[in-house]
């Protein structure tokens, strides 16, 4: 007997029984972007490698550690996407969609990073993601923040996330406060974990993110990056939470957030849980104005945001938000042989007779009370029995449930007939 293969550790199959609680989530998303009038944008799951050395940069954890990269038949490197952000400059880069221009953009699809498995947490995980090109005001971070805050309200879930928010300011500031930083955490090296001494030379900032108890509390006397913003930094951040008051969106600033990606700079935010214990975060994002330049186009500010769909679906799983599915309305079921020939052509009449509407035909030579019994286990409301020349409707539900189908049902006496 030949051995048995499995999915790929950390790439998980999404089953026939989970597929509704994605397709509602999807669903939710799509509409929601519609209504804030961006479009989608589709990119390739493969990209060259130095697109994600660029762009994230190469001291940072996802391209140290976490990439998939190989080289093809031709010797090019190429990598697994990691994140959407730098394929979606890439593309409108390429496509002249962003030089001069406004874009309003969003995309959905898996990404790739070699991490260690763990709920919430994939190698092959899946993110919704949105990026609005060529406009430099506070009134856009505003508007992507409120987009997603309007999400969690068509989630219902406004009450199990808080946002947190933070100013990288410009690089000039950055760069000074890098230094500031640096040279305090020097002074207090022997009290940091490894991994946060490893980052001084590489990438400090990362050092505030660190999850070490012993480095959080030599942090609580560390400079703080809001003592050098620049003028221009801290009037858009101040400009952006005004707005964020006027729509009535709570926040709290949080001035160790810097976000683990080398791009950002000025606004960056996240939206965190309580709710799924180590992987808190649901959504992230932020300004990154000089990528678009960064990776060979015209200087073109931008901001977005991403969000991993497992975490979102675990999230609504948790707080019983996934609206309950139902697979099959109607169930077809032929009586005898000559009922057979026409039974097909019954179910294809109910389903053109209303639109959405889910019609099961039975398939297979069994009894009636074995039919019967597939039919109430389907789920559906109704029974259609076809005898030949006539039908009979069996309430599989409680009528009050039923009655929402049960005009359609009516007119199966001339479907038949046809």
């Amino acid at each position: 007997m030949a051995k048995t293969i499995q999915a790929i550790r950390g790439m998980n199959d999404i089953l026939p029984s989970q597929s509704p609680a994605w397709q509602y989530v999807e669903r939710v998303l799509r509409d929601v972007a519609a209504a804030y009038t961006y479009q989608e944008i589709r990119m390739p799951v493969l990209e060259s490698t130095d697109l994600f050395k660029r762009s994230i940069g190469e001291v940072t954890d996802i391209v140290e550690k976490e990439m998939y990269t190989f080289d093809d038949r031709n010797g090019d490197s190429l990598t697994l996407r990691p994140e959407g952000t730098a394929s979606c400059v890439r593309a409108g880069n390429e496509h002249g969609l962003l030089f001069n221009q406004t874009q309003r953009l969003w995309y959905m699809g898996p990404m790739f990073r070699h991490e260690r498995p763990q709920k919430g947490r994939y190698r092959q995980f899946n993110q919704f993601g949105l990026e609005a090109f060529g406009m430099d005001g506070a009134d856009i971070d505003a508007e992507v923040i409120l987009f997603s805050a309007r999400l969690w309200q068509a989630f219902g879930i406004s009450e199990q996330v808080e946002l947190q928010l933070n100013s990288l300011a410009s690089n000039e500031a950055r760069a000074n406060y890098r230094e500031a930083l640096r040279e305090f955490l020097r002074a207090h090296e022997a009290n940091l974990d490894e991994d946060s001494k490893r980052r001084l030379d590489t990438n400090v900032l990362r050092v505030l993110d660190s999850k070490s108890p012993e480095t959080q509390a030599v942090l609580e006397q560390a400079p703080k990056l809001s003592e050098y913003w620049d003028d221009a930094s801290r009037e858009h951040f101040e400009g952006l939470c005004k707005r964020l008051d006027a729509a009535g969106i709570k926040y709290r600033l949080n001035e160790r957030l810097v976000r683990g990606l080398d791009y950002y700079n000025r606004t960056v935010f996240e939206w965190v849980t309580t709710e799924l214990g180590a992987q808190g975060t649901v959504c992230a994002g932020g300004r990154y104005d000089g990528l678009v330049e960064q990776l060979g186009g015209k200087p073109t500010p931008a901001v977005g945001f991403a969000m991993g769909i497992e975490r979102l679906v675990l999230l609504l799983e948790s707080q019983d938000k996934i609206p309950a599915h139902q697979s099959v309305d109607v169930y077809v079921i032929a009586l005898n042989d000559d009922a057979e020939l026409i039974a097909p052509a019954v179910a294809e009449n109910l389903r053109s007779q209303a639109q959405g509407l889910k019609v099961q035909l039975h398939s297979g030579s069994q009894n009636m009370k074995k039919k019967l019994a597939k039919a109430d286990k389907s789920g559906a409301d109704y029974a259609v029995i076809v005898r030949g020349d006539d039908y009979e409707v069996k309430h599989l539900r409680d009528r009050e449930q039923a009655d929402r189908i049960a005009t359609t049902i009516a007119d199966v006496a001339s479907i038949v007939a046809q």
